[in-house]
């Protein structure tokens, strides 16, 4: 689903539903879809979260937030598969928040997952004409954020034991609606009443879709290894790149495929890098 997820954000922007505008509207119908959750989420946050544990709640709802909503705002705009790959140089980011927040240290494998992902996205974003090899446009800069975001948040769920899988779910939602209202009203595009049923409809099933997805994401999250669960995330790519040839009328050059190959199989090592420790 994270795979195609940004194909419907495309088609409503081209009926006039704009990114941040549709970015609000889905993950507030995710929260109402996931209503049913909320005694529990209540009675979590009430109880577990005094002091430094309130803390971990609010880091988890910032950095989740992020990585939803800036991996939506890179979709809109840049290269499908370019965005992702950027997006999955979160093992490394992984890597080095585990070290700093959960005293996490690496075996010979973490080196190796740093290098070739790094190695990866220079041989990706090498332009001799543009000198240093970075992301080129906002949109790979708000995929390679939004990647940190989602590396962050998965380290903090591990870190936040103490919140149920509602919880957590319930802050991916929060966190992307509290984040994306500020641009909404910097921009002024409160404009609702303008959009078609079509566009509504596919508003609807969006929420539906998200509540799931992050429901489900969390669940595998608690009761999995982080970085087992990475590997099943590297399905996406699998996806997109299907989805953003058939959909989008994109391909990729040699070099994005060589780059691709070492992310890919640097996320694929990030499964031993603490295999040693145990």
């Amino acid at each position: 689903m994270w795979g195609l997820i940004w194909y419907p954000y495309r088609v409503l922007q081209d009926a006039g539903v704009f990114g941040p505008l549709a970015t609000l509207i889905t993950y507030l119908l995710a929260m109402l879809c996931g209503g049913f959750m909320l005694p529990r989420v209540w009675r979590d946050l009430r109880v577990r979260n005094s002091g430094v544990s309130g803390w971990w709640a609010v880091l988890l709802v910032i950095s989740a937030g992020w990585a939803n909503f800036g991996y939506v705002l890179a979709m809109l705009q840049g290269e499908v598969m370019r965005v992702l790959l950027l997006f999955y140089l979160a093992p490394v980011w992984t890597i080095l928040f585990s070290h700093c927040l959960l005293g996490e240290r690496l075996n010979r494998y973490g080196y190796l997952v740093i290098t070739l992902s790094l190695t990866g996205a220079f041989i990706m974003l090498w332009e001799p004409s543009l000198g240093m090899p970075l992301p080129q446009n906002l949109s790979e800069w708000l995929g390679l954020s939004a990647g940190m975001g989602f590396a962050l948040s998965n380290v903090v769920s591990r870190r936040a034991a103490h919140l149920s899988v509602e919880a957590k779910a319930f802050s991916i939602w929060f966190g992307t609606a509290l984040l994306t209202a500020p641009l909404l009203v910097w921009q002024g595009g409160w404009h609702v009443a303008g959009i078609a049923p079509q566009s509504w409809l596919i508003l609807v099933l969006l929420g539906i879709v998200l509540c799931a997805c992050s429901f489900a994401v969390q669940y595998g999250v608690t009761n999995m290894p982080a970085n087992r669960a990475m590997l099943l995330f590297l399905f996406e790519l699998v996806v997109a790149a299907y989805a953003s040839y058939l959909l989008a009328d994109e391909a990729m050059g040699a070099r994005d495929w060589l780059g691709a190959i070492l992310i890919i199989f640097a996320s694929l090592l990030s499964g031993k890098l603490y295999a040693e420790s145990k």
